[in-house]
């Protein structure tokens, strides 16, 4: 399958371009411009100007943002045909998160004035924008629902549960899940500090539910966090 294609099927899989033609897809792909980072690497900060969203082709990036108190907190972590940096299709937007490469990732980047011709050209898009935007919002409401009312052990157990059922769901064994997070990125995403997740890590070992490595989590039954959270 030529490089066109496979990304004319990558931005099939974006929910807001499901009802394109594979002809309309293929004109898309074309001006798509490919791109790459390292594990580590900083696609865009919060408070940058941008003028260019991103499909995920392979890999994953971390959507995060500074709390008043000095906390980073994690919004998302994306992977293969999530969009991202779609605020961008606005004129004047400023970043309004920060997006870096969780692990070695490729993308394809489509500039704001390609994305606003699409637009223009197909209204539904728009809508389907608009339901991917409040979908987003309702996501990040529950986020801080959990983080105001849940207790960290709940938290940490949701993140090790959804990590094992992301990968679960790209075709990995649902026993021994082994998720390449550290303790910081782990607390980044429940919402908590690294010295509560090493203690309620701590405490998941002793039971037989984890073992814990440099940078890594093995989670032996999954199925048995759903007891912690609550």
């Amino acid at each position: 399958m030529a490089a066109s294609e496979d990304v004319a099927q990558l931005l099939g899989r974006v929910s807001i371009f499901s009802d394109l033609t594979p002809e309309q897809l293929t004109g898309l792909a074309s001006v798509a411009v490919p791109r790459s980072w390292s594990a580590g690497e900083v696609i865009f900060r919060e408070g940058d100007a941008g003028d260019t969203c991103y499909v995920v082709q392979n890999g994953c990036v971390r959507v995060t943002r500074n709390h008043s108190d000095g906390r980073t907190i994690t919004l998302a972590e994306l992977r293969t045909g999530d969009l991202f940096g779609e605020l961008a299709m606005f004129d004047s937007e400023k970043r309004s998160a920060t997006v870096e490469a969780a692990e070695d990732t490729n993308a394809v980047a489509l500039l704001a004035g390609d994305m606003r011709r699409l637009l223009m050209s197909h209204p539904d898009i728009s809508i389907k924008l608009l339901t991917a935007f409040a979908e987003r919002l309702k996501e990040a409401n529950e986020r801080i629902s959990r983080q105001s009312f849940q207790t960290v052990a709940s938290r940490v157990a949701g993140v090790l549960l959804s990590h094992s059922e992301t990968l679960r769901a790209e075709g990995i064994s649902p026993q021994d899940v082994l998720i390449h997070s550290t303790r910081a990125e782990i607390a980044q995403l429940a919402g908590s500090s690294r010295e509560s997740v090493s203690r309620f890590l701590a405490t998941l070992e002793r039971a037989g539910l984890v073992t814990c490595g440099r940078g890594k989590v093995v989670i032996h039954d999954p199925a048995a966090l759903r007891r912690y959270i609550y």
